[in-house]
């Protein structure tokens, strides 16, 4: 488990356990349906996080005769069912309790007391984005690439998840924010169902992203173009190489690789004995290996 993303998670479990009961008090109080949406975004969120805890644990472990590429598809497996708790039980529920508001509209009691816990919700939910994003930046700089491409081709989806939900989250804490207000400056009761709603929507929005992003990494799609280049120009700066060369990569689990080359022989090195051939090979191999993010490589020669 990368200690990065294991802080990461722990915080943003920490974080939307003591906000959720912050919120399922204050929605009690108030009656709000918009507090009802935002207790139950945290109750996803929290549950959302302790499956991606149990994703990195599980993603912990190394080859076995039965996983010769270690268990590092386990953490996408985790973060896919988190994207479908998102849009369950955060998005599909928010949405539903906002349809309610609106046909059975409620006064809202006790506003200071939801306004006050919005605010310490926002300073929670504050803290662990910013935990994310820390993470994020970093290895988006270690990948010389932008926040926004990093978000879309990382490998471990740990950090992007808890990003992505804190985003929404502040998003939706402020969205509750105002239909509270509005609610009890017009009383008109739509405010408060139409926020609730609105983040309903929001949620479904994210779990989309995340859910799409999980389902690729899964299913194995090929590294970005910014991983395979370098291991392409590792195999033909070998002088023995020649064209065409033909790179594939795809993760294995976060930042571990299966790279499978179809390369030729330069000219010069076709006339060459087959143990002289296979020895090359072997070399190469052992070079891209000797990196840590590789997990395995074949080599299959072309004439």
């Amino acid at each position: 488990m990368t200690s990065g993303s294991s802080r990461t998670v722990i915080v943003a479990v920490a974080a939307n356990f003591a906000i959720a009961v912050a919120k399922i008090v204050a929605a009690l109080l108030t009656g709000s349906a918009s507090m009802w949406a935002e207790a139950l975004h945290s109750i996803a969120d929290t549950g959302n996080e302790v499956l991606l805890f149990v994703g990195l644990r599980k993603s912990a472990g190394g080859p076995d005769p039965s996983r010769p590429f270690g268990y590092g598809q386990e953490r996408y497996f985790w973060s896919f069912l988190a994207a479908l708790g998102i849009f369950l039980i955060g998005g599909a529920l928010s949405i539903g309790e906002g349809i309610r508001g609106l046909l059975l509209p409620e006064p809202v009691e006790s506003l200071w007391v939801g306004i006050g816990v919005l605010v310490v919700a926002a300073a929670f939910e504050g803290y662990s984005w910013q935990t994310a994003r820390k993470q994020l930046a970093k290895e988006s700089k270690e990948q010389s690439r932008s926040m926004v491409q990093h978000l879309a081709r990382a490998s471990d989806p740990s950090a992007t998840t808890v990003f992505l939900e804190d985003s929404a989250a502040l998003v939706g804490l402020a969205v509750a924010f105002v239909a509270l207000i509005l609610h009890a400056v017009t009383g008109w009761a739509a405010w408060d169902a139409i926020g609730s709603m609105t983040i309903g929507v929001l949620l479904v929005v994210v779990a989309f992203l995340l859910a799409r992003r999980s389902k690729g990494l899964l299913l194995e799609e090929a590294a970005p173009d910014d991983v395979v280049e370098p291991i392409r120009r590792q195999v033909t700066d070998a002088e023995w190489v020649g064209e065409p060369t033909t790179v594939h990569a795809v993760y294995v689990g976060p930042s571990r690789l299966l790279v499978n080359i179809l390369l030729a022989p330069a000219r010069s090195s076709r006339e060459e004995p087959a143990e002289t051939l296979i020895a090359k090979v072997d070399r190469l191999r052992s070079e891209l290996e000797a990196d840590p993010s590789i997990a395995q490589v074949t080599v299959t020669l072309t004439v």
